[in-house]
């Protein structure tokens, strides 16, 4: 890698990594710069509930002698960690002033395979409560997204995409349960990855949302996505992206609901990506999704695990929107809504689709960050209404349990903030989407990094 490659690249997960093992780099000296940065930018973003100053550098420190490194495919690489997994010493709160505030006895299985291959976690980030919630924010603070102050960075793993796209930490953990990795990535320009079910660890509140949620990256290139995505699977063939061959890709830019309207510039982004994807010489033909006619089973579901997660808590302490989201999967729960048949039904109905494509190219946003205000203070209907008009896509493929990405194409020229398409796929061709994200930063590569 040139000097000049390596200067752009100086952010990237893959060349940190490669500078730390080569000598080239001191993971303290990367480790303090992201704590640097983190103090320099977060007061007007609010990307961290949690800095591990002191424990981060002792840790950092603890690499720097390279034994071994070479087998560490992360070496040196600071990340965040969702304030929803368990890092060991510190409390997990979950976005939740009726989380507890013990510390962790132990690493999450992801966190621990992270930090077994170098990585160095920096800090916990900001959710909305109980990750119930598409836009971040808690009582007093607001989770900024870098690209336009005046805009969300979206949720639940808000604080994740906002971290990584200010260049705070290089790449982040987040989770996703209805969008909750890929729609904070739209918002924030970065790529986004929900691997389908079983591929990494999940282990999310009290039942993985019924098997919807799933742990994943968060990183401003391909490769970045990949090798973390390596890392937390604990498959390291995936982070070689290799080429996706001749696809025939569905192009589905319909609404998923008849009562949201889609922004004719998130249309408009996942036809240019469909451009970009015939010149690379892939079949492209319009096509339109399978989406449930009746949303009851993803808003049961919805609700019902924020009812799970909150189990054990307090719930005079919940925010008003939650406690009126935990009446609601109580009541759900008790009704039986929450069916398999439902997944199954859907399930079936995909693998119909995917017999005729290889993979399906949607916008991965119906509408740009909905403002930054303090939703954690707003009723119910306004938290549910917000979630739903701009984040409809995502829901689809965790019910179904497959694959999802978000990906970086342009920026809305109105809001300033970028666009994104969402490229899914049948069970266990994460490694297809992304050899097909990498043809699409290749051909139409974007800015990595919200301009300060």
């Amino acid at each position: 890698m040139s000097i000049e490659d390596r200067n752009q690249d100086r952010y990237a997960a893959v060349t940190i990594a490669e500078d730390c093992r080569s000598g080239r780099a001191d993971p303290v000296d990367v480790v303090r710069r992201a704590l640097e940065n983190i103090a320099e930018r977060d007061g007007e973003i609010g990307a961290f509930v949690a800095v591990r100053t002191d424990r981060a550098l002792a840790e950092a420190a603890a690499l720097a002698d390279r034994s071994g490194s070479e087998s560490l495919p992360l070496y040196g690489v600071p990340i965040a960690v969702k304030d929803n997994l368990p890092v060991a010493g510190e409390p997990m709160l979950s976005g939740s002033r009726a989380g507890s505030n013990v510390p962790s006895a132990a690493d999450h299985e992801v966190v621990a395979r992270l930090r077994a291959a170098g990585a160095v976690v920096v800090g916990l980030t900001a959710m909305p409560e109980l990750g119930a919630w598409g836009v971040t924010d808690r009582p007093g603070v607001i989770t900024r997204n870098p690209w336009n102050l005046e805009r969300t960075a979206g949720g639940s793993s808000g604080g994740s995409a906002a971290a990584v796209a200010a260049g705070m930490v290089p790449v982040a953990q987040g989770n996703d349960g209805l969008g909750s990795i890929r729609s904070p990535a739209a918002c924030c320009g970065l790529v986004g990855v929900k691997p389908g079910f079983g591929l990494v660890p999940a282990g999310i509140g009290g039942n993985d949302w019924y098997g919807m949620a799933e742990n994943g990256p968060l990183a401003t290139t391909v490769a970045d996505a990949a090798l973390v995505l390596s890392v937390m699977a604990d498959q390291p063939e995936l982070a070689t992206i290799g080429h996706p061959g001749k696809l025939k890709i569905g192009l589905a830019v319909g609404s998923p609901s008849p009562i949201v309207r889609v922004d004719r510039h998130w249309t408009a982004a996942a036809r240019t990506a469909a451009g970009v994807f015939v010149s690379a010489g892939h079949l492209v033909q319009t096509t339109a999704l399978p989406y449930p006619k009746n949303p009851v089973g993803e808003i049961a579901r919805w609700t019902a695990s924020t009812a799970l997660d909150a189990r054990d808590l307090d719930r005079t302490q919940l925010q008003k929107r939650s406690r009126w989201h935990v009446r609601l999967g109580k009541a759900v729960t008790r009704l039986g809504l929450v069916r398999s048949a439902q997944s199954d039904r859907l399930d079936n109905n995909l693998r119909e689709f995917f017999a005729e494509f290889d993979v399906v190219l949607t916008p991965m946003l119906a509408q740009s960050p909905p403002k930054a205000e303090a939703f954690s203070e707003k009723s119910w209907l306004s938290n549910m209404f917000a979630s739903i008009r701009y984040a409809p896509y995502a829901a689809l493929w965790n019910v179904s349990g497959y694959p999802a990405a978000s990906v970086p194409i342009g920026i809305h020229p109105v809001t300033g903030t970028p666009l994104a398409v969402q490229i899914a796929a049948a069970p266990g061709r994460e490694a297809v989407i992304l050899a097909l994200a990498a043809q699409l930063e290749q051909r139409r590569p974007w800015a990595r990094l919200a301009p300060d």
